[in-house]
């Protein structure tokens, strides 16, 4: 653990970095009479050595130099000296050193940065259900809950309207055959829908057990065009009922059913022509001049009224509960996981060679005052040899004088530089 004293330094030197952090916004003549400030996190009563691995372009645009410089050090300077590296709670007490991510990086003083094996990675490198062996299991979050209730909603009642859109088809049902005959495009519409939800659910799964927000993303869009199929049929449905249903049953009987219709609906309900055996008959074994069977319009127009009127009130009862889950998908799918965005690292905060030097200078300086210059001088080489960084100038730590007067420094040089007035 860190002792009270580096911890306060580290904390008072990220609070001095994060309020001088609006200071590159000044006028360039205001900054002119100000003094070269220290580097950052660098401890009161220390400077930036003149021979920093910069060296001589330490003045040069500070577009090149990451915002990482300002926040990264003391993050893993425990972590390389601590015989005891930092751990995890867990009950399996492996040594794992501390690298951040999670539901604990929303902690006070918490590292930022996940690691591979953190909790909150990216959620596919696990088993199906996210967790990973040799782990304690995690937790789903509140909005994880709301989308898997809400998704398991849309997987029943849209496999039980492909089942019923099934059986019609099959004739199972009794005048199923009806159906098939003058209510063709709202079946066919029903069962798209019925299709497209169930696929719908099947990606809402997939995102919601990988935790991934793109899958969570085409969800909750194509949500919407299941919504509108859903509302199709029961508009077309509840528009024949309400709407002179009389006047279309007759047009439908003597212009688009046609014979083979016409048999069809005859053979379903047992009668005869549509007023009588003498009136818009398709002769059949049991449909003739002198059959005794009713004509076809009372039962046609009484069973198309049922029908109908089932439908769309099953359709619009659907309707409050699709809006519920899309909703639920717009308000959750984004907080599946308490990462916040796609878990990259802004492009500010990008680390390149210069970003580097400044923060390899800063932590040796660290180093130097805190272990001497030999431990300085250790750590510094082996992190140049796993960095490649062999390149870059070597430096003795060791007490520095103050640095002179410099007009042109970069604006990332002002921040966080001056030691804490008081202790934070």
């Amino acid at each position: 653990m860190d002792s009270p004293r580096s911890r306060s330094s580290s904390i008072a030197n990220s609070t001095i970095s994060q309020a001088a952090s609006t200071r590159p916004m000044l006028a360039h003549t205001a900054m002119a009479n100000q003094l070269a400030p220290n580097t950052p996190f660098a401890p009161s009563g220390s400077q930036t050595s003149l021979n920093s691995p910069l060296g001589k372009n330490a003045t040069t645009d500070s577009s090149a130099v990451s915002l990482t410089v300002n926040y990264l050090p003391h993050k893993f300077s425990n972590t390389l000296l601590s015989p005891g590296p930092r751990k995890r709670k867990g009950k399996d007490g492996a040594g794992m050193p501390k690298r951040g991510g999670g539901v604990e990086a929303f902690k006070s003083g918490e590292a930022r940065i996940p690691g591979e094996n953190d909790e909150d990675y990216d959620g596919v490198s696990g088993d199906f259900f996210g967790a990973r062996h040799g782990k304690k299991k995690l937790r789903w979050n509140k909005f994880k809950w709301f989308l898997f209730a809400s998704n398991a909603l849309l997987s029943i009642y849209s496999i039980i309207g492909l089942v019923m859109c099934l059986l019609t088809w099959f004739n199972i049902w009794v005048h199923a055959d009806i159906i098939r005959v003058a209510n063709r495009t709202e079946l066919i519409i029903s069962t798209l829908a019925a299709c497209l939800a169930i696929f719908t659910s099947l990606i809402g799964w997939a995102g919601i057990l990988l935790n991934n927000r793109a899958f969570l993303a085409v969800y909750t869009f194509i949500l919407w065009i299941v919504f509108i199929f859903l509302l199709i049929p029961g508009y077309m449905t509840y528009k024949r009922h309400t709407f002179n249903l009389e006047g279309k049953i007759n047009a439908q009987w003597s212009r688009d059913l046609g014979a083979s219709g016409r048999l069809r609906v005859q053979n379903q309900l047992g009668c005869c022509g549509y007023y009588s055996p003498f009136v818009e008959a398709t002769i059949s074994q049991t449909c003739y001049a002198r059959s005794v069977l009713p004509g076809c319009k009372l039962p046609y127009l009484q069973y198309e009224r049922k029908i109908l009127s089932t439908w769309y009130t099953t359709v619009f009862s659907l309707v409050p509960l699709h809006l519920y889950i899309m909703i639920t998908g717009l308000l959750c799918s984004n907080h599946v996981t308490y990462r916040f965005g796609k878990g990259m690292m802004p492009k500010a905060y990008r680390l390149s060679l210069n970003s580097m030097a400044v923060i390899m200078d800063n932590y040796a300086n660290q180093l130097a005052e805190q272990y001497g210059s030999d431990v300085a001088t250790e750590i510094l080489a082996r992190s140049r040899s796993n960095l490649q960084l062999d390149s870059m100038p070597t430096m003795p730590y060791l007490p520095l004088q103050p640095q002179q007067t410099s007009v042109n420094h970069s604006k990332y040089d002002s921040i966080g530089g001056r030691a804490p007035e008081t202790a934070i």
